[in-house]
């Protein structure tokens, strides 16, 4: 296959939750297990879930995309269209996730895809038992193969969401840089809350991504520097810019960053995942970085 490269804003954002949002990250030795979460759609999840798998592996990392989104783009995306059984039949048939896997054309990369069932799944899922907990618990027997986790979740604060949250050990907030997308915040940073208390005390936020970003924009400016004010060094300093290549790259079942490396998408998510490894510490499994 060939490619043809062709004023101030007061947001509504909680200040109690800063102990959340400041909460400082451990060091991890072993799988990092990340949920890529905003209730609101079209701020860049699955995306962001696409191209940072992608470019985690470019750096030598092992990692395992779920993608727990029904409409299942995170699986195509990364070229996976063909498997016997995905997501759903986990969730709900308690299927081995081991069979699951899918692996991409990408070195390192691993999927375990889903498709339309999953939509029935926050339904199905209300009557069995530790509902919250069937992702964590499959997940189990794949900790340690891998050096990232990254879940690409639905943008809904329902069942499959709270999944995620409570087999993550963190949460990547991809925010598109306007407005309304800050109004989710306080939510999204109260069932973040909600979860740690209830089921998933090591739970934090492991940092929020500013997407489709445009600094000629004022408003965009706007926000970016008010985001930052109140989240402080949880925020990226890598932002993913409104990029075309970005939004051609799912209609050729690859990566931005495989379908053209040189676009400004590709290159920001590219330091996006250099900027979390520097973060977190980490190389592969087990070994510090240096």
């Amino acid at each position: 296959m060939s490619y043809e490269n062709p004023t101030k804003i007061d947001p509504p954002i909680d200040p109690q939750h800063e102990p959340l949002i400041e909460a400082r990250l451990p060091v991890h030795h072993g799988t990092r297990t990340i949920a890529i979460a905003n209730q609101k759609g079209g701020v860049g999840k699955t995306t962001t879930a696409i191209n940072l798998a992608t470019g985690l592996a470019a750096c030598g990392q092992r990692v395992l995309v779920v993608d727990l989104d029904p409409q299942g783009n995170a699986s195509t995306g990364l070229g996976v269209l063909e498997y016997d059984a995905d997501v759903y039949d986990v969730l709900i048939g308690g299927a081995d996730l081991t069979k699951v896997i899918c692996h991409s054309d990408i070195p390192g990369l691993d999927v375990v895809p889903a498709s339309a069932d999953l939509a029935g799944a926050e339904i199905e899922l209300i009557d069995i038992d530790h509902r919250e907990a069937r992702l964590s618990k499959a997940l189990a027997p794949v900790l340690g193969q891998y050096d990232y986790i990254l879940t690409d979740c639905p943008p809904a604060l329902g069942l499959l969401t709270i999944n995620a949250l409570v087999a993550a050990d963190s949460v990547l907030v991809p925010l598109q840089c306007e407005y309304f997308a800050l109004e989710g915040m306080t939510r999204l940073m109260k069932s973040i809350e909600r979860i740690r208390r209830a089921y998933n005390e090591d739970l934090n936020v492991q940092g929020i991504v500013l997407t489709m970003h445009d600094g000629r924009n004022n408003l965009c400016r706007s926000v970016e520097a008010e985001v930052r004010e109140y989240f402080g060094d949880r925020v990226y300093r890598t932002v993913i810019p409104r990029n075309v290549r970005l939004s051609e790259a799912p209609s050729y079942g690859v990566p931005a960053l495989v379908y053209d490396l040189a676009c400004a998408g590709s290159q920001a998510y590219a330091r996006l995942a250099a900027e979390m490894l520097r973060r977190e510490g980490v190389g592969p499994i087990g070994e510090a970085a240096e």
